[in-house]
């Protein structure tokens, strides 16, 4: 019988986060396992070889049936709600890569929940018309041609109550080809519908086709209205490969601007104007080229052109490929790049040449990150592996970001009390914002609102989203069921996500309403000493623009800056810090000790050693782990300091915190 082949790989918080130890079950028609595996320290399963049809049915577009043999795959990870895949297409020769974004349980969950995805025949086997709406004659435009990084997708007819969700450009495009034809056909045949799939979404976003029309996405996955998308599905090597090539080449018309119009359909059970699917394969049969093809279905002067405004990437690609014996600041960048994301991947090697200079070392570590991310192994660092370096990177210094700035905001355990909606504004709606950010993370249906303290509609629209994953009435009214949702999405994420190592540094990615003003008051520093750290001689930031953010630091030596959080007192604070609270009043001209969350105290520091210890009421919510992870120590270190031979608290209970 013939042989196709499967990887899992295990991962979560757009790829930031590997899971090693990850147990994967793959399983045949009739649910009985065949393959037991364990993912490695970069997430990732051995390649299993599994029985299917012979690769000759998937090329002929009279077989009535199925020409696959379809498996299913149970996922369980530590710390994370578990994932049952259902229906993986197997072909002959061929590799299918299936992601498993694993989502991790809530702070109060004591039992995982499994995710049910479905995959079902890819588009090209469907019978029923496509009714792909063309552009109006003079539609609303963009300037550019712009790659969305992540597009929007909504799960769904235009109209229906469904959910949306952000994925990566290609990995949108990877699995829309893989939704909708045969990875077995030939190569011209797959870069001919590639090409049509891109400059189909493109075209969706040059428009603003559904944007203009008030929806909150870019394109529907339902085939009546644009093209085939599965959330969660397997894609394909031989396609993939191909998208990282062109992913930002499109179709045109020869003087214009505008991505054409790519409509199409498969052939043969449905008809249409545009490209048919079953029809490229006996052009590239007959020695047609991809541009031949394409030519056969639309004008005979479209064109392949090319963009390289892509957002959500730090920078973009150079122009030339990086290999062996190059030099200069973009050889520095990707070696950047490589030495954080092996922080996060520690299969991929160290760098030990010169800073900018592309050595052996070099090569490979590019070369294990290629291969890590299915991207064509050879060390050298071109298109692809530059965008996929860059939004890695992007990827694992965000998470981090938001583990840090969580401690810097002092989330503690218990939610506020306030109500809030649009309108609102206030260090309450940061707070909101922040959870809303961590939640983004986890979740590909919740957008990632800016941080500004403005509850605007944005942000209503990430409530919502929100409100609807977690089963609640989607009002865009934040009130105690929502708070608690938030704080129990928190609470999971901060249980699996790994500390950072302290360098005092925070890398931080620049995103949308960010300022230096809101920066320091996050991170509780100053915009001087960010403009310094970052040699930054003027005010304006650019977003995906990385910047170091410095650690609270002292002023002359006489006080440093701290953001006040919840349960904080003048005499806690005076007896963490190894100050008076007469000292507190004084230095800051407070009349009275009455405390704001979010009030900006600045703290003597006088030199003298601070106290061993502060005392802290317990509250509700707090455990020995919560309390050690947010006074940075550890349990052992306060059950040593209070003498406790058990983890039970209770609330109003006064422990002793170390002072490390």
């Amino acid at each position: 019988m013939a042989i196709g082949y499967l990887t899992i790989q295990a991962r979560t918080a757009h790829d930031a986060l590997p899971l090693s130890g990850a147990q994967i079950w793959i399983m045949d028609g009739q649910e009985k396992s065949i393959y037991h595996l364990t993912t490695d320290e970069s997430g990732e399963t051995e390649q299993i070889a599994l029985e299917t049809l012979d690769r000759s049915l998937s090329l002929d577009p009279d077989f009535q049936g199925i020409p696959y043999i379809s498996y299913h795959v149970l996922a369980f990870a530590r710390g994370f709600n578990s994932v049952h895949i259902s229906g993986i297409p197997i072909l002959e020769g061929e590799t299918a890569i299936q992601p498993i974004e694993f989502v991790p349980m809530l702070g109060t969950q004591r039992i995982p929940t499994v995710t049910e995805i479905q995959i079902s025949p890819p588009a090209v086997s469907m019978t029923g018309q496509r009714h792909q709406d063309i552009p109006d004659t003079n539609p609303q435009v963009l300037r550019q041609v712009v790659i969305p990084n992540p597009i929007t997708v909504h799960l769904g007819a235009p109209n229906s109550v469904s959910a949306n969700v952000q994925v990566s450009f290609p990995d949108y495009v990877k699995n829309v080809a893989s939704s909708e034809i045969y990875p077995t056909w030939p190569e011209a045949s797959l870069r001919a519908n590639i090409y049509a799939i891109i400059t189909f979404a493109l075209n969706r976003i040059y428009t603003e086709w559904y944007r203009s029309r008030g929806y909150s996405f870019d394109i529907t996955n339902n085939t009546g209205y644009d093209q085939y998308f599965i959330y969660g599905r397997n894609i394909y090597k031989s396609i993939s490969l191909i998208v990282d090539e062109i992913f930002n080449e499109y179709v045109r018309r020869e003087g214009q601007i505008a991505p054409y119009f790519t409509s199409f359909c498969n052939g043969t059970t449905a008809t249409c104007p545009g490209l048919s699917q079953w029809g490229t394969v006996t052009l590239a049969n007959q020695g047609l080229n991809p541009l031949q093809i394409l030519h056969s279905y639309y004008p005979k002067d479209v064109e392949i052109a090319e963009t390289n405004i892509v957002t959500g990437v730090v920078s973009s690609y150079p122009g030339t490929a990086l290999k062996t014996g190059s030099a200069g600041l973009d050889v520095q960048t990707i070696q950047t790049y490589l030495e954080r994301i092996r922080r996060n991947y520690p299969a991929i090697p160290a760098i030990t040449d010169e800073a900018g200079v592309f050595g052996e070392s070099t090569k490979a570590a590019v070369a294990k990150f290629q291969s890590v991310f299915n991207l064509l192994s050879d060390g050298i660092v071109g298109k692809a592996t530059w965008y996929k370096l860059s939004y890695l990177y992007t990827s694992v210094t965000r998470l981090a970001e938001l583990d840090s700035e969580g401690t810097s905001l002092g989330i503690g355990t218990v939610p506020p009390s306030s109500i809030l909606r649009l309108g609102s504004s206030g260090q309450d709606v940061i707070t909101l914002q922040y959870l809303l950010n961590v939640a983004a993370e986890f979740h590909s249906a919740v957008p990632a609102p800016s941080q500004d303290g403005n509850f605007g509609p944005q942000t209503r629209e990430a409530v919502e989203a929100f409100q609807r994953e977690e089963g609640l009435v989607p009002d865009g009214v934040v009130g105690p069921l929502t708070w608690q949702a938030l704080y129990d999405t928190y609470l999971g994420a901060e249980d699996v996500i790994p500390p950072a190592p302290d360098t005092g540094i925070t890398e931080y990615v620049v995103r949308s309403g960010d300022t230096l003003w809101l920066l320091a008051q996050r991170f509780n520093t100053t915009v001087d000493a960010i403009k310094k750290l970052n040699g930054l001689t003027g005010d304006d930031l650019q977003i995906g623009q990385v910047l170091q953010i410095p650690a609270p630091e002292s002023s002359g030596g006489s006080y440093f800056e701290y953001i006040v959080r919840s349960g904080d007192t003048l005499w806690l604070l005076a007896q963490r810090y190894g100050t008076t609270v007469d000292a507190i009043l004084n230095l800051n001209g407070l009349p009275d000790s009455n405390l704001s969350i979010g009030q900006i105290l600045k703290i003597p520091s006088s030199g003298t050693t601070p106290a061993p210890y502060f005392e802290y009421t317990v509250r509700s919510g707090d455990s020995l782990w919560l309390l050690a992870r947010r006074y940075g120590t550890t349990v052992d270190a306060i059950k040593s300091l209070n003498n406790l031979s058990g983890d039970r608290l209770s609330i109003g209970q006064i422990l002793r915190i170390p002072n490390d």
